[in-house]
């Protein structure tokens, strides 16, 4: 499918983040080629009156001025250095970040302000900028979490198609943890019926820590509105036998049951402690990723990175 890419320029980039860890959030783009089915950020580009299935995939949008807009509102007089977070609506080193260089470029704003940091990201390209992490790892603190769902290529392929193969992810985890940068895993979201088996929680947990993985987060799948609908087609087509468990498990809202989700997070708690992983990021002022659940915050950043 051919991607179009929209170029503007945004008159602010910083977005408060309410009940979070991180104060702030800061996206380069908005859509993702990833075209993961479970994205729960699809549903804002129906604010762009755009569809939340392939457009959301194949049209992005791009705030070419992104890091200019970054480094004035950093300065303000009343900046608080408090964490920003990128990735959060959007994967922020997504193939055309190659081209645009608007992660990178936010990352120096963050440096040069001494502002801390925390990157969600399924894009091994984030090694490129191990430079700029580690400056802003000595001037403010930084955390680097890889998401990852699952090491089975089959189901890789069937929920992420526009992803990099889980491997490639693990090795930019191995990498980034050889610079020194504080990098982890976010085993989320756990998608019940394809991803919820224990050897693949097992094997995902195992890879983290066998790559250098310094901490491990996890959260279970949310259908907000606008994602539901798309993954309802997506459940239909790719799995239609598990149809009749997701109207059980959703039927009250966007979450599952309670107890769904303590059974599940009691159980990576279990894999995290035997392979010695944090659940969160251990470094001086860095960023810290959300154990399960976030409060509703700006539109654009509700749920932010548990389910990128």
């Amino acid at each position: 499918m051919a991607c179009r890419y929209i170029e503007t320029h945004a008159k602010s980039v910083l977005n408060a983040v309410r009940g979070m860890a991180f104060g702030w959030s800061a996206n380069p783009y908005r859509g993702c080629v990833h075209g993961c089915h479970y994205c729960f950020a699809r549903r804002y580009h129906a604010y762009l009156e755009l569809g939340t299935g392939d457009d959301f995939s194949s049209v992005i949008v791009v705030k070419v001025n992104a890091p200019e807009i970054l480094r004035r509102e950093l300065s303000r007089p009343g900046w608080r250095r408090q964490t920003v977070a990128l990735g959060t609506a959007t994967d922020p080193y997504q193939p055309i970040e190659g081209q645009y260089r608007l992660t990178r470029g936010m990352l120096e704003a963050l440096a040069d302000a001494r502002t801390p940091a925390s990157v969600v990201t399924k894009g091994p390209m984030v090694i490129r900028d191990r430079d700029v992490l580690t400056g802003v790892r000595d001037r403010a603190g930084v955390s680097v979490c890889v998401s990852l769902t699952t090491l089975d290529r089959d189901r890789w392929r069937r929920l992420e198609p526009g992803t990099a193969p889980p491997h490639q992810r693990l090795r930019a985890v191995a990498a980034l943890a050889a610079a020194g940068i504080p990098v982890g895993v976010l085993l989320a979201p756990i998608v019940p019926g394809l991803t919820t088996d224990r050897a693949n929680l097992e094997a995902v947990v195992r890879g983290a820590a066998e790559h250098g993985a310094s901490f491990l987060g996890t959260g279970l799948l949310h259908l907000e509105p606008g994602v539901r609908e798309h993954f309802d087609g997506f459940l239909s087509a790719d799995s239609p036998d598990l149809v009749s468990l997701y109207r059980r498990l959703y039927r009250g809202g966007t979450r599952a049951p309670a107890g769904v989700e303590r059974s599940l997070a009691t159980a990576v708690e279990e894999l995290r402690l035997r392979h010695g992983l944090a659940e969160r990021p251990i470094a001086p002022r860095a960023a810290l990723i959300p154990a399960v659940a976030p409060a509703r915050a700006r539109a654009e950043d509700a749920q932010t990175s548990l389910e990128l």
